[in-house]
C-alpha cells in the first residue's frame, strides 16, 4: 500500500519547528510494508490545503496529516480531509462533554471555539490525546484512509504509538517488535563501520542506527506476527552486536544513561550526592527528571566559584593556588568533599573550560575533569571536548553517568 505523510503548519515551512513528526512516523511505516512515496509541507492556507489534500488521496492508500487539529481559525485540516473524501463533520456530544470536562478540572476558560476539537465526521475513529486537547481520528471512504494526528511530536509520538500503530498492524497484518540499544563511547562512523556487514545483509530483523548528542541508538526491529516471534527473531542480531560493541553497549531497552545509572543505584541500594561546576546543574537535573530518584539521590550543589568550593566542598585554597579549579586535584577534592559532608556513597564532581571564554595551554576549552569518589577509593577522569558551551556541557554530562555507570557495574 502506498502511504503519504502530510504535514500542515505555516511555521514547518517557515523553519520555526523542526518536523520530527514526519521523520517519526515514516520510521515506523516502512518497517510494516507500507511504501511511503511522498512527503508534503503546506502552510495554514485553505486553498493551497485543499490542492494537496486532493493530491494526496488520489495518488496515495493512506494518508497520514498531521497539525491543524486546534480550535483556531487557521486549523483547517480535519474540515479539509473530510470534504476531499466527500464526509461532513459534525459535534460529537461525548467529546463536547469530555473536552469542558478537561477544561473546568484545569481551571481554564471555555470558549466555544473550542468545540471545533469535538467534531468529526460520523464513524470516524477517534483518537484520544492525553497530552492536549485536540484529539486526532482515522476516516475511511473508498478504500482510502487519512489519518488525523496533532502536530506538537509530545501529543503526537505517544498517540501513533498507542493508537495509530496497532490500527495499522492490523490493516497490514504484520506486527512490529523493537529493541532500542543505546550506545556511548564509539561514534556513528565508527559503529556502522564495525557493523557494515550486519547493515548490508539485513532483511528481518532490520537495524538503523540514530544519533543524538554523543550518543548513537541502533534500533532492531523484526516483523512478525506476535512478540514472541518477533523476540526471537531479534536475540541473534542483539547479541551479535553486543558481542562486537561491547560494554559500550549500555542498554538494550532504550533507557538514557540517567535512567540506567538511577536503576543501578536503586537495586544496589546505594547513594549518590553530586558537586558541579562548569556542568552547572545538569547532571542532578537529568537524575531528578528520573521517577524515584529520591530512593538514592541525597543532594546536589552548584559550587561555581572558587570560594563556594573551599566553602562547601572543602576544596584547599593550596590546591586552587597550585593547580587552579580546572585540574585533577581540585576535581578530585570537590568529590570526596561532597561525598564527606552528604554522607553518600558515592559522589560526583565536576570542572573544566565550557567556553567560549577562558582555557589555557595546558587545559584548553573542552577540558573537562570529572571526579567519583567511594569509600576508599576517588577516580578522577579527564576528557577534551569541541563544539559550543551547551554541546560541551551535555556531553561532559554524559561522560559523567558513564564513568558512574562503568564503576557500578563492576560492584
Amino acid at each position: 500500500m502506498i502511504a503519504e505523510i502530510v504535514s500542515v503548519g505555516t511555521e514547518l515551512l517557515m523553519g520555526q519547528v523542526v518536523n520530527t513528526d514526519a521523520q517519526f512516523i515514516a520510521q515506523r511505516l516502512a518497517p510494516l510494508g507500507f511504501q511511503v512515496f511522498y512527503h508534503t509541507t503546506v502552510g495554514d492556507n485553505v486553498k493551497r490545503l485543499t490542492a494537496v489534500v486532493h493530491q494526496a488521496v488520489e495518488r496515495s492508500d493512506i494518508v497520514v496529516f498531521t497539525g491543524g487539529l486546534g480550535p483556531t481559525d487557521d486549523d483547517l485540516t480535519k474540515e479539509t480531509v473530510a470534504s476531499a473524501l466527500g464526509l461532513t463533520v459534525e459535534l460529537i456530544p461525548e467529546e463536547a462533554e469530555r473536552l469542558q470536562k478537561h477544561f473546568e478540572t484545569r481551571g481554564y476558560t471555555f470558549t466555544p471555539n473550542n468545540l471545533k476539537q469535538a467534531s468529526f465526521p460520523k464513524g470516524a475513529i477517534i483518537l484520544p490525546n492525553a497530552f492536549g486537547t485536540a484529539p486526532g481520528c482515522i476516516m475511511t471512504a473508498e478504500n482510502k484512509t487519512a489519518i488525523l494526528l496533532p502536530g506538537p511530536p509530545r501529543e503526537l509520538f505517544p498517540m501513533f504509538q498507542n493508537h495509530v500503530m496497532p490500527y495499522l498492524e492490523q490493516l497490514s497484518g504484520n506486527k512490529l517488535y523493537s529493541r532500542e540499544l543505546r550506545i556511548f563511547g564509539k561514534g556513528e562512523s565508527v559503529i556502522t563501520y564495525e557493523l557494515r556487514d550486519i547493515i548490508e545483509h539485513q532483511t528481518n530483523p532490520t537495524v538503523a542506527p540514530y544519533i543524538k548528542t554523543g550518543e548513537v541508538t541502533l534500533r532492531v526491529t523484526a516483523l512478525c506476527q506476535n512478540e514472541a516471534e518477533g523476540e526471537q527473531l531479534a536475540r541473534p542480531m542483539i547479541g551479535e552486536i553486543i558481542a562486537r560493541l561491547g560494554d559500550i553497549v549500555y542498554s538494550t531497552v532504550g533507557e538514557s544513561l540517567p535512567e540506567t545509572c538511577a536503576r543501578m543505584l536503586t537495586d544496589d541500594e546505594q547513594t549518590l550526592a553530586i558537586a558541579e561546576s562548569c556542568t552547572g546543574g545538569m547532571i542532578a537535573s537529568e537524575f531528578v527528571a528520573v521517577p524515584g530518584c529520591s530512593k538514592f539521590l541525597l543532594e546536589g550543589c552548584v559550587t561555581y566559584s572558587d570560594a563556594a568550593k573551599v566553602a562547601r566542598l572543602g576544596v584547599r585554597q593550596e590546591t586552587l593556588d597550585e593547580y587552579g579549579a580546572v585540574s585533577e586535584q581540585c576535581a578530585r577534592e570537590m568529590a570526596e568533599g561532597m561525598r564527606k559532608t552528604s554522607g553518600a556513597d558515592y559522589a560526583l564532581a565536576t570542572t573544566g573550560y565550557a567556553g567560549p571564554d577562558g582555557g589555557t595551554e595546558e587545559n584548553p576549552i573542552g577540558t573537562i575533569y570529572i571526579a567519583l569518589a567511594r569509600p576508599n577509593e576517588t577516580l578522577v577522569k579527564r576528557i577534551s571536548l569541541f563544539g559550543d558551551r551547551a554541546r560541551i556541557r551535555e556531553i561532559a554530562s554524559l561522560h559523567a553517568f558513564d564513568m558512574l555507570r562503568r564503576k557500578l557495574c563492576l560492584e
